[in-house]
């Protein structure tokens, strides 16, 4: 039995290296099941919360934010599944070695974020 958990930022390409998975173990003459699954998440470079946390980062740090997309399983795929139009983004303390026994968490990292979030909150545009 072999089992995975296929994830994504484009549901197309999911469903595409699904199928290529499925096809080379029918080769093989194995059984296949696909089954159960969540959306990816495109962010939105246009979103009203991303230039609030962009503009509130440089007004702390004196530095532009780094703002770039990786491919992760977040909760913003499941969410975004839900409610489709809501203006939302990703980020959190600095993490390495994710979903391994290796798995640690930046310290000072943890501070930081706590106190860019709070600010956020606080600053956050209002609908």
């Amino acid at each position: 039995i072999v089992h995975c958990m296929l994830r994504g930022s484009q549901r197309s390409g999911k469903i595409a290296l699904a199928e290529k998975i499925k096809a080379i173990f029918e080769m093989a003459g194995a059984k296949i099941v696909i089954s159960g699954s969540y959306d990816g998440w495109n962010p939105n470079i246009d979103s009203k919360i991303l230039k609030t946390c962009c503009e509130t980062f440089k007004r702390m740090y004196k530095k532009d934010a780094a703002v770039i997309a990786v491919h992760a399983g977040l909760e913003c795929g499941i969410i975004n599944g839900k409610y489709p139009n809501l203006d939302m983004i990703s980020f959190g303390p600095t993490i390495t070695e994710p979903h391994t026994p290796s798995e640690s968490v930046d310290i000072a990292s943890v501070e930081l974020f706590y106190e860019f979030l709070t600010e956020i909150v606080e600053n956050a545009p209002k609908k």
